[in-house]
Order: C-alpha cells, then structure tokens, then sequence
C-alpha cells in the first residue's frame, strides 16, 4: 500500500477500519507516541501484525503527548510517516485525545496489543492501562502483550537529542540520580494522607474571547467580534482543585457575596463537608474579566492554541476591606479548621480575607504555615510580604513581589531570598522567575537553581498558584528541596499549557511527565 494512503484521518478511520474488517479479518492495533522509533518499536510492530491480518497504529498528537516539556520531540507529520513507511503497518491514525480510551473506540480492535512492561499494572503511573483494558474488553476485544526487544525512547532522546537546554538536563540528571522515578513517584504518593486547610480570596476569571477586527474609522477604538465566555475558578479555589488531586482531605475558609450564580460554581469544585466559605450580603464576589484573542495555528491534527494575546482587563471587586465582625467570623471558621491541619496554605491576593486580625491568628495558630502572598493591578506595592507577615514555615513569590517587598530593581536573588527566608523564619522558601529559572532555599543553607522547564507557554495565568500547591505539600512533608522544587516547577510546566484556570493540574500527567524527564 501507498504510504500517503495508510494514514487516515481520525474522523474517517472508524469507517475505513470498519470497511476493511469485512470478511472476518482480524484486527490488531498498537498505541502510543512513537516519537524515535528504533529496533524495540519494530520488533513490537512485527508482533503485533503476527497476530493478525491488519495492523493499525494509532499515535497520540503532539498537542496531546504527555512526556514533559519539549516533548514529542519529532512532529505528528514526521512520526505518522515514519511509521507508515514501515511494510507491516496497513493503517495509522493521528488521535486527537491523551488517553488511548478514544483510539479504541474509534479502531474496535481484536486485539489491542501493549509493550511487555506493562503486564504488571504498576509499571503504569497514570492508571490509563485499566481504563484501556476495560475498553478493549467491553468492545468484545483481547489485549496481547508483545515486544521482546525493549529499548526505550525516551532514554534515547534524553541522553542524545536535544529535548532540553543543558542546564534543565542536567538537573533533570542530579534528581533522577539522587531520588530516580520511585522516589519522586513515592513522594507524591505522600501527599494523599495530608489534611489542607487552605485560606484566602477566591477569584473568578472570566475568559471573554473575542476576534479583533480592526480599528472603528471614528474613533481610532479597538473592534471586535464576541466568541464566547468561560467563567474559571481562580485563587483560592483554583488552589484547593489542584490539591484535590493529590491529597483527599481538603477544606476551604474564605469570603463570598450572596449572588444567585455563586453557590452552583462553588459546587463543581468542592462538597458542602469541605466548604467553609463566609457568604457576605455586601461583598462583591471577586471576577478578575480578561478579554482574549487566542492566537491560532496550523497543527497537523487540526487547529490549536498558542499563547493568548491579553487585549482588556475588568476587575468587579471591592475596594472597602471587611468590618472587624466579618473577619472575627473568618477567624472562628479557621479556628474550627486549623487544629486537624496539617498544612495550612495561605493564598493572599489582598483582595479582603487575609486582614491584620486574620492574618495574627492563622500565623499563631497554624502547625504548617505555607504563604503565597501575591501583588496583582489591585493592590501595587501594598500587599507585600514582608510588611504583613511576621512567620510562615515555607513560602513562595515571583520577581516582582520580591522587587516591591525589598524596594529594589535589581539585587542578589539567592541572597535577598536568604535573608527574607530568615526574616520570616521559614524552612522553605522559593522565588519564580518566569522563564528564568527558580530559587530555592531551605533552613540548612542549602540553596538550588531550577531552570525554566517550559518555553512553549500559552497562559502564565495560575502557573505560580500551581507552583506554590505544590512546593506547600512538599514542604509540609519536609522532603529534599532539589526534589521539592523539580516537583514544583513540572507543576508550574504543566500550568502555562493551560488556559488560565480552565482546567486543575494532573497528578497523572505530573507522574507521566516526571517519569519521561528522569529517564536517563
């Protein structure tokens, strides 16, 4: 067969595979990224189309492939075509979607065939093995476990291409010796038994899309055409969903107005046993409204996103601070909370629930006390840390916030990090510095540089709640801060791919994209 006529799109492979199943052959299919491939893949190929007559490979698109940053490192065109050069491949099939549940719907196979390794269900750290097997089954399919050759390509490209700069390489090579992927997979099983309280505004983003037309003829204004509107949960409930996947007890104390809509978007994020949160009849729920021209580009499997382009911004927020009564009923609800705690995680946007009152009794009280405390347009050098915050066990804060706490333009990051750390006296302490790098320092003197591990960013929007979600945890459970931090900023990795707070970071994924990263 053609090599241009084995690749067939997803929407049409159903009927085309349905079409040359008649008169009863078999069919095999093969799933995964496929991005080097090399003797392993070959023999596995081989394999599989011994055990029937038509052999279909199915490859998960690049806007999908959950390897960690800078990965597939060969595009869907090249991966599609090298495969479909291969004689005993009849069919392949780009697949819009990360889990492999959809590509056996769409193929139906007879049998579905998976590398050896994954014979023993552990070997899979995101789980997806189960969801596979139960799909083939339910489809009246069989899975066979072939590939007696394994190489890896993910080792192959780690150690001879260029998947990363030097310097993420090389720290990716100083965790992996240290801890390898056991040990990052057995620390953030850690988390699961960790009781979270966490405290803070919650913001809601609403993402207006819109296309820009151009400029109005009379006025010189910005035109543009309505899309649609996404209403995300930010802030603090942005924290508690990432949370949410990796530890199972969670509670949140913050500040809500009474409006109709607020109860219903709380809801699809967390149960009324987890819910603390103060309804105030004269407090305006927070809504942070980003008008968006989400930049377009060609991919191979269709149309994707890069990097939004911010035109407008519309913050419905109060500027009066809650009465003493309001944050006396804050402070009981915290008090409630705090003793089973065993982090708490303080996300301060400045925006009415961390007021002096508050704030005294959680730094008081609090076993494990992690801060954020954010600068944002609303509150410009007054919501600094080192003004309001007298402790905090381990904290985390971007560039700027450290420019405006220590009244400086430029400095010594790693000492200026050093001495707030000790002015706070906290054990743990992370400064983010977009595509830079990351700083961390710890109460032993120890000190680390983490490369930035994603330049392919669509939103910075939420990166740094992520961040610190996860470096809190870290720190609760007192783990290595080089292993802490690279934990950290995979999570910071996986954020900026995400359009603002639409969706929660994955354990799954932050597992998948670890494993990939510390293969060498």
């Amino acid at each position: 067969m053609n090599t241009l006529n084995k690749l067939i799109p997803f929407d049409l492979a159903h009927g085309v595979i349905t079409k040359a199943r008649s008169g009863g052959k078999t069919i095999v299919q093969c799933h995964g990224t496929f991005d080097l491939i090399h003797p392993g893949h070959i023999v596995h190929f081989e394999e599989a189309k011994a055990l029937g007559d038509i052999l279909v490979v199915t490859i998960t698109d690049e806007n999908n492939v959950n390897k960690g940053p800078g990965r597939p490192f060969f595009n869907d065109q090249l991966r599609a075509q090298s495969i479909s050069a291969l004689s005993f491949v009849d069919f392949v099939v780009l697949i819009p979607f990360p889990s492999a549940v959809e590509a056996i719907e769409c193929i139906r196979p007879d049998i579905y065939c998976k590398g050896l390794e994954y014979k023993n269900d552990e070997n899979d750290v995101t789980g997806n093995i189960l969801d596979d097997r139960s799909t083939v089954e339910n489809l009246g399919g069989q899975i066979s476990y072939v590939g007696s050759v394994v190489f890896s390509s993910t080792r192959l490209l780690n150690n001879h291409f260029s998947t990363q700069t030097q310097p993420t390489k090389q720290f990716c090579r100083e965790v992996a010796k240290a801890y390898g992927n056991d040990g990052f997979r057995e620390a953030v099983e850690s988390f699961r038994n960790l009781n979270v309280l966490v405290v803070g505004d919650i913001i809601f983003d609403r993402y207006t899309n819109v296309s820009v037309q151009g400029l109005t003829s009379k006025n010189r204004i910005l035109s543009t055409r309505f899309i649609s509107d996404d209403l995300q949960a930010g802030g603090a409930l942005a924290v508690v969903r990432h949370l949410k996947e990796f530890a199972s007890n969670i509670k949140l104390v913050s500040i809500l107005g009474n409006e109709s809509w607020v109860d219903d978007e709380v809801r699809k994020y967390i149960g009324p046993d987890e819910d603390h949160i103060l309804r105030v009849p004269n407090f305006t729920s927070i809504i942070k409204q980003r008008f968006v021209e989400p930049k377009i580009r060609s991919g191979h499997s269709g149309l994707h996103h890069n990097e939004l382009s911010k035109l407008f911004s519309v913050n419905y927020i109060d500027q009066q601070q809650p009465i003493e009564k309001i944050q006396q009923i804050v402070i009981k609800r915290i008090g409630e909370q705090i003793k089973d705690a065993d982090l708490v995680l303080v996300m301060d946007f400045g925006h009415g629930v961390m007021e002096p009152l508050v704030r005294e009794f959680v730094q008081e009280n609090a076993k494990f006390l992690a801060l954020n405390c954010q600068t944002n347009s609303n509150n410009y050098g007054f919501n600094l840390i080192n003004n309001n915050y007298i402790r905090a066990d381990s904290f985390s804060l971007d560039q700027t916030e450290i420019s405006l706490a220590l009244g400086k333009r430029e400095m010594n990051f790693e000492m200026e990090l050093e001495a707030l750390r000790e002015n706070l006296k906290s054990k743990y302490a992370w400064l983010t510095r977009g595509g830079d790098e990351t700083i961390g320092a710890h109460k032993s003197k120890e000190s680390v540089h983490c490369p930035s591990f994603e330049s392919n960013v669509v939103d910075p929007i939420g990166a740094g709640d992520a961040f610190c979600s996860i470096a809190s945890m870290a720190a609760a459970k007192g783990l290595p801060l080089k292993l802490s931090t690279f934990m950290a900023q995979l999570a910071g990795a996986q954020a900026v791919k995400i359009i603002g707070n639409s969706e929660s970071i994955s354990k799954s994924r932050l597992l998948k994209s670890a494993e990939a990263m510390l293969n060498f």
